[in-house]
């Protein structure tokens, strides 16, 4: 799994000018858009937090999120050489994408904490939370991951469905805009969403801002851990069957 991560790494930035500065330019750059279009345009509230922080602590889970997602999802397609002719437990190619995506992560974590620093933004011990909330993240990638991508051996489809579901998963989570908005019945829909109270957290544990609601937090564990389980499950009944669908 370790070489496979780092191997996943060194592909995706080699030969590129900017090597792992793509890692901060992406979001960076992200976030601008979403400050000009939401922020300003939109007036979109930003819980009495200056709004390009405020949507780059959304940002960066769910990037992390996304990335683990898409590249776990499609790795079994990516590797299919490997899996057709040499035996080794499956599971540990999407988990060794799933892995690589934590230095991304990781790289992104230095524009955070200097944004703090620039909108003198002081840590509070929320940031203990951190951890435990980037967990959750992983869990949920995790479970989803094994599941598209044990369908993607035999369903090629899910190559062209994962980039639209991405995006559709990214409105649906509260990345630029607050959880607090949304009200009646779409607060259950949003309860449904393993990744609300991932982003919604991250922000309370990095700038202090509002509690999230310990339901949503609650509901995003459950469910992560259903999608983790099942999405074991089904990839360990659909494994004996890679190496002849690939």
């Amino acid at each position: 799994m370790y070489f496979l991560a780092w191997r996943d790494v060194k592909v995706r930035y080699k030969q590129t000018v900017l090597g792992l500065f793509w890692a901060l330019l992406k979001p960076f750059l992200t976030m601008l858009i979403f400050s000009v279009v939401f922020g300003h345009f939109a007036h979109i509230p930003s819980e009495g937090v200056p709004y390009p922080i405020f949507s780059y602590c959304g940002l960066l889970p769910w990037l992390f999120f996304s990335q683990a997602l898409t590249q776990s999802s499609l790795s079994l397609i990516a590797n299919v050489q490997i899996v057709s002719k040499v035996y080794f437990p499956r599971v540990a190619i999407p988990l060794s994408a799933i892995l690589s995506s934590f230095v991304d992560f990781a790289v992104g974590l230095i524009l955070l904490v200097a944004m703090m620093a620039y909108y003198h933004i002081h840590p509070t011990a929320g940031l203990l939370a951190v951890p435990l909330l980037v967990v959750l993240a992983t869990v949920a990638a995790t479970g989803v991951g094994l599941w598209l991508s044990a369908l993607s051996v035999r369903y090629r489809d899910v190559a062209h469905i994962i980039p639209f579901l991405v995006q559709l998963w990214m409105f649906a989570t509260p990345v630029v805009y607050p959880a607090q908005i949304i009200g009646g019945k779409a607060q259950l829909l949003v309860a449904l969403n393993p990744m609300a109270g991932v982003v919604e957290g991250f922000r309370w544990a990095t700038l202090g801002v509002a509690r999230p609601d310990p339901v949503l937090l609650f509901a995003s564990g459950l469910i992560s851990v259903a999608l983790l389980v099942s999405g074991l499950l089904y990839f360990s009944h659909a494994e004996p069957s890679f190496a002849d669908l690939a």
